[in-house]
């Protein structure tokens, strides 16, 4: 999958495609729907199946609320979207150029000129332009002045209501990663970096994993089941394991992050990226009475969550 990251970046063979438009924040069903309307449409036209999305999300760039909420970042999505067969992905850079263009000049500009899109597919409540004023009507209309075809995909449901990355959000804060997962049609993932933690997990005979979930929608703090894929570095693979996500109260005020113990594992992972899938929530966050109380119920976690992952 070729990546352009700015039009500036665009040569010949990456125009013609085929491409999906939206944010894609956690590539749920509802947006694989989506993507295999648009790979029917690239098919037909004989085009490359393209993905058009932003970076930073643009709920980012315009709010002044700091709290995280995406579902994955940039290069988790990526990953996903390689995944499902994406060929081209126009991540383009969301700033003050691009939130002032008129949706008429955000399709003459981007879709027809820079881009030169055989064809747009996007969900049925889809906005665009400044002020999100631009519809899918007027997107239809322009593709027929300007050069390229629109396709309308149906919002889907399923027996959650709609599916949606809002809904998904509320299910992980609920602390429901099964209902989550019925939604996006796979795990929802921590994707990141393993960095240096204070390393008392160590020296409990529980030695994790760390990763930041700073700009990242906070699941419900506690313990849950994962499984895991080291993606980089000397041991990679897959593996079971327990994390816990939160801010270690038993230590005193942290950071939120996601640590995770990998069973059976020997090995350093620093600097390594790991996929964190998230099976079941076991427990909330807890401060013990001393060590030996953390330790028996972090054996007890571990015993639950392979009981747990033995059969998924």
């Amino acid at each position: 999958m070729r990546i352009i990251r700015d039009t500036v970046f665009v040569d010949s063979a990456d125009r013609g495609a085929v491409a999906a438009i939206g944010n894609f924040d956690g590539v749920h069903l509802g947006h694989q729907s989506v993507i295999d309307l648009a790979r029917q449409v690239a098919k037909d036209a004989s085009a490359p199946l393209g993905i058009m999305t932003f970076e930073p999300h643009p709920r980012s760039y315009f709010s002044n609320n700091p709290t995280p909420f995406r579902l994955m970042n940039a290069e988790a999505k990526a990953n996903r979207l390689e995944k499902l067969g994406v060929e081209k992905l126009y991540e383009l850079p969301f700033n003050a150029s691009l939130a002032a263009l008129s949706p008429r000049d955000f399709a003459q500009t981007i879709i027809a000129d820079q881009l030169g899109l055989k064809g747009v597919i996007v969900g049925a409540d889809f906005r665009f332009g400044h002020g999100r004023a631009g519809t899918v009507t007027d997107l239809a209309e322009f593709g027929t002045q300007m050069g390229f075809g629109t396709t309308i995909a149906p919002l889907l449901r399923n027996d959650l209501g709609n599916v949606s990355s809002t809904a998904i959000r509320a299910a992980l804060s609920d602390g429901r990663p099964r209902d989550a997962a019925v939604m996006l049609g796979h795990w929802h993932r921590i994707e990141g970096d393993v960095i240096r933690g204070d390393q008392r997990g160590r020296d409990l005979g529980y030695p994790t994993a760390n990763m930041s979930i700073a700009d990242l929608h906070p699941p419900k703090f506690g313990v849950y089941a994962v499984k895991v894929n080291v993606l980089t570095g000397p041991h990679q693979g897959s593996y079971d394991g327990a994390a816990s996500i939160g801010v270690r109260p038993m230590f005193g005020e942290n950071q939120p992050n996601c640590e995770t113990f990998l069973f059976d594992f020997k090995g350093d992972l620093y600097g390594s990226t790991l996929s964190v899938a998230l099976v079941d929530y076991l427990r909330p966050e807890q401060k013990f009475d001393g060590l030996d109380a953390l330790i028996q119920q972090m054996d007890a976690d571990c015993d639950q969550a392979r009981a747990i992952l033995a059969n998924v």
